[in-house]
């Protein structure tokens, strides 16, 4: 068969990466892929969806599969749907999810999936009312995609009014900053929790536990995500059954009831407080960079799982089978990352890094130019190790790190060490 995959960035990677795999899998597209995309799949630059939904079709695509959330919220499995042609994601409506902050939030007050208090904002005046009102910390998050770095944690009542400023009147992230959701800051740990489902039938991936402030020590601005690791010892069996019933069941049985079927990953944002999980955020794709570990865990041929749910068979028998040992990712980002960077700088090491044992290095903001890889975002590279154990997958991530480089070049020194500590007591 032929399976063409959406998007440019590490979690493509770790899909073309794992679909390639398939025995059921012939040729592989990705569109655009990016500088090491190349070794998995044949990379075609198609720059929207009507091009994307003319190649599906001129290729005789079977399969299908939406990476990032941009094309998933513009619409693209309602259309390629419309043309008879295969596809994993969510459809539009049910998209929105990840869309829009307020929507969701409103979906988990409607169907009382724990979340924070919160309200939604249209004025700068109302939000800063609110905010000024307030008896408790708050997070102030653009309503609309800003690749995961419109959401501002404020220490203070005045770090809030300025993040309500820099998202509605500075316009800091475009459009995404028309409304504001402000909500109460949640105490605890957070983790991610990520779901497979057809409408019905939800089918849970491996926890994981993403790192989303660009400093160690969870400091400094939110980004697309610095590292990962899976599984997240924060989610216990009692914890994982919690999510399930609480927050993934009802969700999908509360949007079929507003007439939207949700079909792909169901990714929660859960911060894991005293009073139990409660749900930071929807996400409608798989994470990135959760997605790196995950993938290297899995066992099972990803690509029957998908099909499944594209094709309308559904996920009923269907299980999954994972390492038992641990995954971490590290990500290598560009100098200035997540403000502005400078592209074009020259990688060193990545032969070296990929023969450690146990890693592979997954390109995000990558390119191939003549018989060298350069940057060309702001997360460059996914350092991406197995081991037998936590410590030892850390131990060759970062060994595999330390022989890349680029002009630049900054990662966080600390990923996983909350369940190293969460472990050992």
């Amino acid at each position: 068969m032929k399976v063409l995959v959406i998007g440019s960035g590490g979690r493509e990677h770790a899909l073309c990466w794992k679909i390639a795999q398939s025995p059921l899998v012939d040729e592989l597209y990705c569109a655009p892929g990016n500088g090491g995309i190349v070794e998995d799949a044949t990379c075609v630059n198609l720059e929207n969806i009507e091009q994307m939904l003319d190649f599906a079709r001129a290729e005789q695509i079977d399969l299908t599969v939406v990476g990032p959330e941009g094309p998933l919220t513009e619409g693209i499995v309602d259309i390629f749907e419309a043309a008879g042609l295969r596809i994993f994601g969510p459809n539009k409506a049910a998209a929105r999810l990840e869309g829009s902050k307020a929507f969701a939030k409103e979906v988990m007050a409607e169907f009382g999936i724990p979340t924070a208090a919160f309200g939604v904002f249209n004025e700068p005046q109302a939000a800063l009312d609110f905010i000024e009102q307030a008896d408790f910390d708050v997070v102030v998050k653009a309503d609309g995609l800003a690749a995961g770095k419109g959401v501002i944690v404020c220490d203070d009542k005045q770090q809030a009014i300025d993040a309500v400023r820099e998202i509605m009147v500075d316009q800091a992230y475009g459009a995404a900053g028309a409304s504001v959701v402000i909500e109460e800051r949640l105490i605890g740990e957070e983790a991610s929790f990520l779901a497979i489902c057809d409408g019905e039938i939800v089918l849970p991936l491996a926890s994981s536990q993403d790192h989303k402030a660009v400093f160690d020590g969870d400091t400094g601005p939110n980004t697309g995500g610095m590292g990962a690791y899976s599984p997240a010892p924060v989610l216990d069996e009692a914890s994982y059954q919690l999510v399930m019933e609480r927050v993934l069941y009802p969700l999908v049985k509360g949007l079929k009831s507003q007439g939207i079927t949700f079909k792909g990953v169901i990714y929660a944002g859960i911060m894991m407080t005293a009073k139990g999980p409660q749900v930071l955020e929807f996400n409608a794709r798989f994470g990135d960079p959760e997605t790196q570990p995950l993938l290297s865990r899995l066992e099972s041929d990803l690509v029957p799982v998908l099909m499944s749910v594209a094709d309308g068979t559904g996920l009923k028998g269907v299980e999954l089978k994972w390492t038992a040992g641990p995954a971490v990712c590290v990500v290598l980002a560009s100098g200035g990352y997540p403000g502005s960077i400078e592209k074009g700088k020259v990688i060193s090491g990545l032969e070296a890094a990929n023969a450690v044992e146990g890693v592979k290095v997954f390109h995000a903001g990558t390119k191939a130019a003549a018989d060298e890889v350069i940057t060309s975002g702001g997360r460059v590279l996914g350092v991406t190790a197995l081991g037998a154990d936590l410590e030892q997958a850390l131990a060759r991530a970062y060994q595999a790190t330390a022989k890349i480089g680029f002009e630049g070049m900054h990662y966080r020194k600390d990923i996983g060490q909350k369940a190293i500590r969460r472990m050992k007591q």
